[in-house]
């Protein structure tokens, strides 16, 4: 049996959705791989799940998609891997792989798409089974719980900088300052950014001013700057106005979440006139996912992990809901 931490029916973190369960253990079929979780990072997206802000197209599911572990099993025609080796898996599941976004390049937009944690049991158990081609290898020199963030954080904020367009030395403005954004001022200041972070917990801001941001503050703050770009990762719709205030001509604003509050109404020349413009960031491809961990082997990306145990996960998730959580919150399971 697989000890696990299952959801069966979606409600406030408070009380304590998640059960813990014996569950059958995953058989691989043709080209999946078998997979002996070690550790599992505690996404928002876990969050929006648990409390039923997101559709679940499946329950009783188990959560979680920033998964760590070691191949235990190839079946037949999966020799990517293997067995002993250690392998990532990430919000993307799998796609049908022969729809016009598929044939795009656009994957993450691909209507059949499954998810981690949400069509299909995630790595809050002992062992989760994956096709092979959605499986990362990891880099060296990460320990499983500096590497688990990489595989949504890591790869959401990578995405979310590429389409915000920020250039090499632009001025980028982060709103929230928790997992994806601890990551993705890394990747900024790599290409030589100029990083603004509005948040307001002193702790986040602690950390944004170590991690190399030139100016923290709150949102309803003015920075010395427009920005080039900017990304908001909390999922508050109250932000979207204001940051696009803070957008010089031309500028890019990111969404960044799977999901946000209402956003209030906005004044076209105050806001989106001078060609400033707003994209949402849905999901990612596996090419996002092979960039973003080829950079973090070439330039070390710093992930700060908080781990607990498999069974506090509800309590994780409490913590993070009131952004109790310094950087990124870890479950070891094995």
């Amino acid at each position: 049996m697989v000890r696990a931490m299952q959801l069966k029916n979606p409600g406030p973190v408070d009380e304590g959705p998640l059960a813990e369960a014996d569950l059958t253990q995953p058989a691989p079929g043709p080209k999946e791989i078998l997979v002996r979780v070690g550790v599992c990072g505690v996404c928002h997206t876990d969050l929006h799940t648990v409390e039923g802000e997101l559709d679940l197209p499946k329950l009783p599911v188990v959560p979680g998609h920033q998964v760590v572990g070691v191949v235990e099993e190839t079946a037949e025609g999966a020799n990517r891997f293997e067995p002993g080796e250690r392998v990532g898996l990430a919000w993307l599941y799998d796609t049908c792989g022969d729809c016009r976004f598929c044939e795009s390049a656009r994957e993450n937009l691909c209507p059949k798409a499954r998810f981690t944690g949400l069509n299909v049991n995630g790595g809050y158990a002992e062992y989760v089974k994956v096709k092979e081609d959605f499986a990362y290898p990891i880099p060296q020199g990460y320990q499983d719980h500096e590497a688990a963030p990489l595989l949504c954080a890591g790869i959401i904020g990578y995405r979310a900088l590429r389409l915000s367009g920020i250039a090499e030395g632009g001025r980028l403005g982060l709103y929230g300052f928790g997992a994806s954004a601890h990551l993705a001022i890394q990747i900024a200041r790599h290409w030589g950014c100029e990083v603004y972070v509005y948040t307001r917990t002193q702790s986040h801001r602690d950390l944004a001013e170590e991690l190399g941001a030139v100016w923290v503050g709150g949102a309803e703050d003015d920075p010395p700057q427009k920005m080039d770009s900017s990304i908001i990762f909390a999922p508050a719709g109250p932000l979207v106005p204001r940051a696009m205030e803070q957008l010089d001509k031309g500028g890019r604003l990111a969404l960044a979440g799977i999901y946000m509050t209402p956003i209030p109404e906005m004044d076209y020349t105050r806001h989106l006139y001078h060609e400033r413009s707003i994209t949402s960031v849905a999901n990612s491809t596996r090419q996002d996912g092979e960039e973003l961990m080829s950079l973090a082997g070439e330039i070390r990306i710093q992930t700060h992990t908080e781990v607990f145990p498999l069974e506090e996960a509800n309590r994780v998730l409490q913590k993070l809901k009131k952004s109790d959580i310094e950087a990124s919150a870890v479950l070891q399971i094995g």
